[in-house]
C-alpha cells in the first residue's frame, strides 16, 4: 500500500466501527439508566436455524455486543431441518414472554421454511429488525415503529459523517426487502437524514452506468464482489458499500478474505468518502439492531 494512498484512505474513510462504538455507548448509558431507575433490562432472543458458519458468527456477534451494553441475549439454535411449525411455536412463545423485548431471525432461512409467514407470526412490537409487514408498511408511511437496522445504520452513518443525503440524488444498487427497499423509502422521508432524491436499481435496470454516474451517493448492496468500479462513479460520490462476500484467497489462513460490492482501491481515488469491508456498514447493523431492541425494552414503562 503507496502513501499516497494511505493518505487517501486517512481522510476518505468512513469509520464505520468507530461511529458504531459512539452509538453503542449511548444505548449502554441509557440501558443502565433503565435498569437504575425501573429495572428493566432489555433482552434481545436470536433465532438461528441450521449450521451457516457466517450465520453463527454474525449471532455471536450480536449476542457479544448486546451483553457489553448491559442487556441479556439469548440463541435458540435449531437444527437446518427444523419444521415450520416449531419455529412458529418458539415464536409464539417469545411473544408472550414479558422478558423478552426483541426477537430476530437470523436470515438466511433453509428454502423448506417460509420466510414470511416466519416473520409474520412475530410481535410487531418486539420485531427489532422492522421486517413484520405492519412496520414496512408504517415505515413507507413516515412513521416507522421499527426501521431495518441496516438501513437505519446507513442513515446515521451518513448523517454522523457528515455526508446529509438532504437534496442529493441516492442511487441504490439492489432491491432486497432487507435493505434495498427499507433504504429507498427511509432516505427519501422529510425530516433530518431524509429528503433525498432516492433511485432503486436492480438487475432488470437499463442505462445503469448512466443513472450511478449521477449519484450523489451510492450504496451498493448486490452481493456481487466489486461490481462497482471506477468507471461506474463520478468524482465526488459517497461509496456505501453494504456488500459482505467471500472471495477465494490462498494465502489466508481461512483461505479466504471479505470483499464488499465496491472495488475499493478503485472508487477510493475518486469518492469523496467510502466506507470498507469490513469495518463499515457491518458494526453499524449490530448499533441499531442494539438500539431498536432499548426502543422495544423502552414501550414497558
Amino acid at each position: 500500500m503507496t502513501t499516497a494512498f494511505k493518505y487517501l484512505m486517512k481522510y476518505k474513510l468512513i469509520d464505520g466501527k468507530a461511529i458504531s462504538e459512539s452509538i453503542k455507548l449511548e444505548v449502554k448509558v441509557s440501558v443502565r439508566r433503565l435498569f437504575e431507575e425501573c429495572s428493566i433490562i432489555p433482552s434481545l432472543s436470536v433465532i438461528l436455524v441450521g449450521d451457516d458458519a457466517a450465520s453463527k458468527v454474525y449471532v455471536r456477534n450480536k449476542k457479544r455486543s448486546a451483553i457489553k451494553v448491559g442487556m441479556e441475549s439469548h440463541i435458540i439454535n435449531f437444527p437446518t431441518f427444523v419444521t415450520s411449525e416449531e419455529v412458529l411455536q418458539q415464536i409464539r412463545i417469545l411473544n408472550k414472554d414479558d422478558n423478552c423485548d426483541g426477537i430476530l431471525i437470523q436470515m438466511p432461512l433453509p428454502a423448506h421454511l417460509d420466510e414470511n409467514e416466519i416473520l409474520c407470526t412475530i410481535d410487531p412490537q418486539k420485531d427489532v429488525d422492522g421486517l413484520h409487514p405492519q412496520n414496512v408498511g408504517l415505515l413507507s408511511m413516515g412513521s416507522a415503529s421499527f426501521i431495518p437496522a441496516t438501513p437505519a445504520g446507513i442513515k446515521e452513518m451518513l448523517l454522523r459523517s457528515g455526508n446529509d443525503p438532504k437534496g442529493k440524488h441516492v442511487v441504490i444498487l439492489g432491491r432486497s426487502n432487507i435493505v434495498g427497499k427499507p433504504l429507498s423509502n427511509l432516505l427519501s422521508l422529510k425530516g433530518n437524514g431524509g429528503d433525498a432524491t432516492v433511485t432503486l436499481c436492480h438487475s432488470m435496470t437499463d442505462s445503469l452506468k448512466d443513472i450511478t454516474q449521477s449519484a450523489d451517493i451510492l450504496v451498493a448492496a448486490i452481493g456481487i464482489p466489486n461490481f462497482v468500479t471506477s468507471d461506474l462513479v463520478s468524482p465526488g460520490v459517497v461509496a456505501i458499500d453494504v456488500g459482505v462476500n467471500r472471495v477465494e484467497d490462498s494465502t489466508r489462513p481461512r483461505g479466504y478474505r471479505l470483499t464488499g460490492d465496491i472495488d475499493f482501491e478503485g472508487v477510493l481515488p475518486k469518492a469523496s468518502a467510502i466506507t470498507p469491508v469490513p469495518g463499515g456498514v457491518g458494526p453499524m447493523t449490530i448499533a441499531m439492531l442494539l438500539k431498536n431492541t432499548l426502543d422495544a425494552a423502552l414501550r414497558k414503562i
